[in-house]
């Protein structure tokens, strides 16, 4: 359902009923997450979720693109190096004080949803597409201003940067601890550097 179409009060139930999911989800993954318990748990009755969301799928279709634009929403602007350092010092501090439980957000939907089908495959290339293009625009910023040389590819250094998070990330939740995270993202860091 658009979302542009309800009412203020409307938006606030849709919004709610998509944190709650995306909640559930992260901590009972798709399979172990019925309408019921989304409903349930969101306080909202069984027509009122199908009035947001036709069925399951359209359900999981919008938290995914809930769930991209929430992961985006959170990231700072990275232009400088100290932005890039305190950026993975908060990645970690995060999935820490999380005890390392449920890894990424975002991430912990693609593992779950990228083969289930193409279309919903599509949903999740495009949020890590986004993604990706506010750390290449944040990078090609840093070239602009002399930060990194005229060498440095923000193309590559995006997809090297996210990737070293999320395979961190992974291996921290897997693991229950914190070094693969802080190594990765401390080797992507020093290569991100080699480039001032």
């Amino acid at each position: 359902m658009d979302g542009h179409r309800l009412t203020t009060k409307g938006q606030a139930t849709r919004e709610r009923i998509l944190a709650t999911a995306a909640e559930l989800i992260l901590r009972q993954g798709v399979a172990g997450t019925q309408l019921d318990d989304v409903r349930r748990v969101a306080g909202v009755s069984g027509s009122q979720l199908t009035h947001y969301f036709h069925d399951k799928q359209t359900l999981i279709d919008d938290v995914i693109a809930w769930q991209a634009h929430a992961t985006l929403k959170r990231e700072p602007v990275l232009d400088s190096f100290d932005a890039w350092h305190r950026w993975a010092d908060h990645v970690v501090a995060r999935q820490t004080a999380r005890k390392f439980q449920g890894g990424c957000d975002y991430g912990s939907l693609a593992g779950q949803l990228a083969e289930t089908s193409p279309e919903t495959r599509a949903h999740l290339a495009d949020g890590y597409d986004r993604w990706l293009a506010q750390f290449r625009d944040s990078l090609q910023v840093m070239r602009d201003q002399g930060l990194l040389r005229a060498d440095a590819d923000p193309d590559a250094l995006a997809n090297m940067l996210l990737a070293a998070m999320q395979g961190g990330v992974l291996l921290s939740q897997t693991l229950r601890r914190p070094e693969p995270l802080r190594d990765s993202l401390d080797a992507a860091l020093a290569r991100l550097e080699s480039f001032a």
